[in-house]
């Protein structure tokens, strides 16, 4: 084999080393990040996900403390793929992520287009905003692709991996 040549795939195995070790890092930074660093979970980040059948299953009760804080949620139903049609996600709290790993609020293990952590669903005052966590093939609001964090109103229909949702408001929990 010429030398030429050897130096060649050298170069290459020592950038898909790299590319490795790029990735490797780059899905530790986001894990640290969105989890309010290492040692554990910020709770003031941890977002709720209670999914919910169509039969009727309500949220949690509102609480009728007098000191009671309203917590904002929204409403996630699935409306592609046929297999999972009208399931229901309500997202509590001020941060939900979206993706394949275990520790997501709302989990998509069965998915192989979804990225480990794909997206995210978070407030800014009292409003939704969703962003896209670096995932692999992209998330999609109304059929654009997600370049930056965006507000998420209700009716939006929000594209993760081979799962689409519809949102919508859900009644606050106090």
């Amino acid at each position: 084999m010429p030398d030429s040549l050897l130096n060649v795939l050298k170069f290459f195995l020592v950038a898909l080393i790299w590319l490795f070790f790029f990735r490797a890092f780059r899905a530790a930074w986001v894990e640290i990040r969105h989890s309010g660093g290492p040692g554990g979970s910020n709770p003031q980040l941890a977002g709720v996900v209670l999914p919910r059948s169509t039969s009727g299953d309500q949220p949690p009760e509102p609480s009728s403390e007098p000191g009671a804080r309203r917590v904002p949620s929204i409403r996630l139903t699935v409306i592609s793929p046929q297999d999972a049609l009208g399931q229901i996600y309500d997202l509590f709290g001020s941060e939900s992520v979206i993706g394949r790993a275990s520790g997501c609020a709302l989990p998509m293990p069965d998915d192989t287009f979804v990225s480990h952590l794909h997206a995210r669903i978070f407030t800014r005052g009292a409003e939704f905003w969703i962003e896209d966590l670096g995932s692999t093939n992209g998330s999609f609001v109304n059929g654009k692709k997600l370049v930056s964090p965006i507000p998420l109103r209700p009716g939006d229909k929000v594209q993760i991996g081979k799962t689409t949702f519809e949102a919508s408001r859900s009644e606050p929990v106090l």
